[in-house]
């Protein structure tokens, strides 16, 4: 049950205010300085200078504006955190994205890398939906039920560093959205059915549209429920077991958005990602992960229209970025990713500032037993055909 607070909501509209005891890391040590601040941009740009190449600022493409200024280097989360381990003089890697992201990047990088997170609340609704203790339970149930064995876990990189670490240590590998095929052929190789966590629609169109699987081979394991809500039969005829999670941005898109834009705008292609729901991608034009939505439209003629479902943030980037194409939000509804916008220009100006003057803050570091096996998970991934 969500916790009340003094406005009477439930929960708390973005920026206004924050709740202590359900979130991680809402209060900054020190002073964060006001939004309204005009010098914000010449403070960040002044404190970066100053750390020249011990800094490596990292921009998630679904960061706001204000912020991907200062990045680097743009990029999904992998790419991302790869580029911060082919940067070894850098000594502070600043991720501006969410707290997974920023674990993979300290998994990555050396130990005399501290990566820094600006803002601790910056956490993933996908990632959250898959505890450790949870997909204990599942796997534990799945031994009960004799099945353990010929079950390989893969999991999203949309996950937290002990999901990747139980994948590494059960078998199982990492995948992308750019390679879920790939990591998935080779799991099959090895058993007869996947654990997919903790996105089930990536899973599903990837096992459906891409494998030639029925949805029949397909079932939803909720952790919320005894047993996943699963008999031992249903287990057994699977060939994919999908872990009940979703992305809060990609799951919103629905069939009626696609009808709806094409209602609107004649000769529109409808671009989305693979994280959206089943009905919606089997109603697109084109489907691919972040970096090929970016491909797809920097190649697209001029004078074309597009309806892209994708984070907002990115989509009006895109729009601007290439001002010859129609380019387009899918949903009549706008829809920020909520935790993504957590890190703005007071949590980058702070964060900066703070190193600039020696003080490291919000370092995010993986114990060495969980950061290894997830690197044997992700190394699985790095070693797919």
């Amino acid at each position: 049950m969500a916790m009340a607070t003094q406005t009477g909501l439930p929960l708390f509209v973005l920026g206004q205010g924050a709740d202590p005891h359900s979130e991680r890391g809402v209060d900054c040590p020190g002073e964060l300085p006001p939004a309204s601040d005009p010098g914000l941009v010449e403070r960040a740009r002044k404190a970066k200078e100053a750390l020249g190449e011990r800094l490596f600022v990292l921009g998630h493409h679904y960061q706001r504006d204000e912020v991907i200024q200062f990045a680097d280097v743009t990029g999904d989360s992998f790419k991302l955190a790869r580029l911060a381990a082919a940067r070894p003089e850098a000594e502070y890697i600043v991720f501006c994205g969410v707290h997974f992201m920023a674990e993979s990047a300290d998994i990555l990088t050396s130990d005399a890398q501290k990566v820094i997170l600006p803002d601790l609340a910056a956490g993933c609704s996908m990632a959250d939906m898959a505890t450790f203790d949870q997909v204990e339970e599942c796997w534990e149930a799945l031994e009960d039920a004799g099945l353990a064995d010929d079950v390989i876990p893969v999991t999203y990189m949309n996950s937290s560093a002990d999901i990747k670490a139980f994948c590494g240590r059960n078998g199982g590998a990492v995948c992308t959205s750019s390679n879920a095929r790939r990591a998935l052929d080779w799991a099959f190789d090895q058993r007869g059915k996947v654990l997919f966590l903790p996105d089930q629609h990536l899973g599903r169109n990837t096992a459906v549209l891409e494998m030639g699987m029925s949805l029949d081979d397909c079932v939803v394991w909720n952790p919320h429920r005894p047993g996943g809500g699963l008999t031992r039969e249903q287990l057994q005829r699977a060939r994919m077991i999908l872990w009940k999670g979703h992305c809060s941005v990609h799951g919103r898109f629905t069939a009626e958005s696609v009808d709806d834009v094409r209602r609107r705008v004649p000769g529109v292609n409808v671009l989305v990602h693979p994280e959206c729901r089943h009905e919606v991608v089997l109603k697109a034009d084109h489907v691919g992960s972040t970096e090929h939505i970016i491909k797809t439209l920097e190649q697209a003629p001029a004078g074309s229209s597009w309806a892209v479902g994708t984070e907002l943030n990115l989509v009006k980037r895109l729009a601007g970025m290439f001002p010859d194409k129609n380019v387009s939000f899918l949903d009549r509804t706008v829809c920020y990713c909520s935790t993504m916008n957590r890190i703005d220009l007071p949590h980058l100006v702070w964060a900066l500032e703070s190193l600039s003057l020696g003080e490291v803050v919000n370092q995010i570091t993986v114990d060495e037993d969980t950061a290894h096996w997830a690197r044997v998970a992700l190394d699985r991934m790095l070693a797919l055909p």
